[in-house]
């Protein structure tokens, strides 16, 4: 595990996770992000999912937006990009838009369905992005759904230990009961 990725782990766990328990007792998901010098891995900003308010406002959409708002805004391109749960189509396309070269995430789009039960993402990935090889119906099997590397930005997973990233985990799947528990009162959709 790199320094970056021992940094990152420390930003989800005492700055994002807060903002998300919150969040979450308010009916949002579990999604957020936060935004860092790359110089000094300081934090620009942190962000947790506000659909509530805005079914736009996923955690990393609403970090850049957050990120805009600043009186003085660094670079992006001096910037590390960091979402708690890699970015969905709508987050991906924001932070390409938004000009960060570098998003690092804890758990995969698969974690979110299958630990998480939000599927939305690797749905909306296959249903309109996911298009089929010439000589076949549907999208080669095991193709990652969209270019980790590309024109805009590097995507990569965080590395954790063990041991952190069951305690990570845990605290996820706790939010994760909250939020499955309470959505249907603050008006999410079940699907």
């Amino acid at each position: 595990m790199t320094t970056l990725d021992e940094r990152l782990l420390d930003v989800i766990e005492h700055d994002v996770v807060p903002l998300t328990r919150a969040g979450v007792a308010l009916g949002n998901k579990l999604f957020g992000a936060a935004i860092l010098l790359r110089e000094d891995l300081s934090v620009v900003v942190t962000a947790t999912n506000n659909e509530v308010e805005n079914p736009l406002w996923h955690g990393e959409v609403h970090a850049i937006k957050l990120f805009h708002e600043l009186e003085e805004t660094p670079d992006p391109a001096d910037c590390v990009f960091l979402a708690t749960h890699e970015p969905c189509s709508l987050c991906l396309s924001g932070i390409a838009w938004g000009g960060f070269p570098e998003v690092h995430y804890l758990f995969s789009h698969q974690d979110s369905a299958d630990s998480f039960a939000i599927p939305h993402d690797l749905r909306i990935l296959k249903a309109v992005y996911a298009v089929p090889d010439p000589d076949r119906s549907e999208p080669a099997p095991g193709r990652d759904l969209y270019n980790r590397s590309n024109d805009f930005f590097t995507s990569r997973p965080i590395a954790a230990d063990p041991e952190r990233l069951a305690r990570l985990q845990a605290t996820y799947a706790e939010l994760s009961a909250t939020y499955q528990a309470g959505k249907g009162g603050a008006g999410i959709p079940h699907a």
